[in-house]
């Protein structure tokens, strides 16, 4: 999550960073939140606020969202936009924000964007030093001693944190016409060090978001990989699989370049109940419908790379985390089942909270803020 600042008499929020979708959303009414922890939106406090009075729902891999479509001020560390749009959300389902969370930033592009408006990061135009942003995420999966909100990582919005990665950032080009998701073409998967058979061309087509978990896919895909994993099997009632704890389970993703491994501590979520020596799989079977792309990469690949997503032209961008990042994605590694010590990709520089991380002085008109991850 980061920290934005909302209307003329500042309102603080911290919001989910999502390149999955494309509207800003802050809960001013949430039946179903803490309120003792989710700060919600007052618009009477705000002399700048303008309600449209048109009323929407924007859908979400875990439900609808309603609320009102307004305007107002919008900060986000030293950016500003005069007219935001964005929701006024008013109707979540059960569970939808968790801790200090008061809604969502989608940093897809305004063609996907429900409520018919340009999403904050592009509004920003010329304010960005350049047309792109960055993320570096970490894991809390191994620490015992992890709350539910534990420093997430750090995005950068208009350049890139050159202390976070090593070597070149490998740019992959999008398909051409308008954007729309940030998406590129699965090409080649390894499991296990064998090559596993994926559908090719709509069929490969997968969105990188950065406010999903887990890696979703293809049935028939998904059915494949966990097929090279021996032991493993379908969860009853469930899409997803699980194999035996004792079992690294290793998967590589290409997207037409390097070949990028997924740490073995991210596709272990941990035993399917208490005492169990199966464990829950980090790709699970997404069963998507037709039209939409078929695969959705979250934190669980993401975690892994140092990803910068880049306007123009529209491309997406990996490269190696450098050690300062603690080193969990290797490309064409021989050994992909190293595990990264848990302040890492999420952590700073000196391997503890990201708070400590400062702007390099080559991307001073860039900005670095601080996420929060929800575990």
């Amino acid at each position: 999550m980061t920290n934005v600042i909302l209307f003329d008499r500042p309102q603080l929020f911290k919001v989910v960073l999502g390149t999955g979708s494309a509207d800003l959303l802050v809960a001013d009414i949430c039946a179903s939140c803490n309120s003792s922890m989710t700060p919600l939106f007052d618009p009477s406090r705000s002399l700048t606020f303008n309600s449209t009075l048109a009323n929407t729902t924007i859908s979400y891999g875990s439900g609808t969202v309603g609320g009102i479509i307004a305007q107002d001020v919008v900060t986000m560390g030293s950016f500003t936009v005069q007219n935001q749009t964005f929701l006024a959300a008013n109707q979540f389902p059960a569970g939808f924000l968790a801790g200090s969370a008061s809604g969502i930033m989608g940093l897809a592009f305004s063609a996907l964007s429900t409520t018919r408006s340009t999403p904050f990061w592009q509004a920003l135009g010329s304010q960005l030093a350049a047309p792109e942003m960055a993320f570096y995420l970490t894991r809390f999966n191994n620490d015992s001693s992890a709350q539910q909100e534990e420093p997430g990582g750090v995005f950068t919005l208009g350049g890139v944190d050159s202390t976070l990665f090593t070597g070149d950032i490998e740019f992959l080009a999008m398909s051409p016409g308008t954007p729309i998701f940030w998406l590129l073409n699965m090409s080649a998967i390894t499991v296990q060090g064998q090559s596993v058979q994926i559908t090719t061309g709509n069929a490969a087509l997968a969105v990188f978001d950065t406010g999903t978990t887990l890696i979703g896919g293809p049935t028939a895909d998904v059915k494949a990989i966990w097929a090279a994993v021996p032991g493993s099997a379908v969860v009853n009632g469930t899409e997803y699989f699980s194999f035996p704890c004792s079992t690294s389970v290793q998967v590589t993703l290409s997207f037409g370049g390097k070949a990028w491994p997924i740490n073995v501590t991210d596709m272990n979520l941990g035993p399917v109940s208490q005492g169990s020596s199966q464990c829950l799989g980090a790709i699970f079977d997404a069963n998507i419908s037709f039209g939409n792309p078929s695969w959705t990469l979250g934190d669980t690949f993401l975690k892994n790379v140092y990803s910068v997503f880049r306007a123009n032209p529209p491309s997406i961008g990996f490269a190696q985390l450098s050690s300062v990042a603690s080193e969990s994605g290797r490309p064409n590694a021989n050994d992909s089942s190293a595990t990264t010590n848990d302040s890492g990709p999420y952590g700073s520089r000196n391997g503890g909270s990201s708070t400590r991380i400062t702007l390099p002085a080559m991307i001073t008109t860039a900005m670095i803020v601080v996420l929060m991850c929800l575990l």
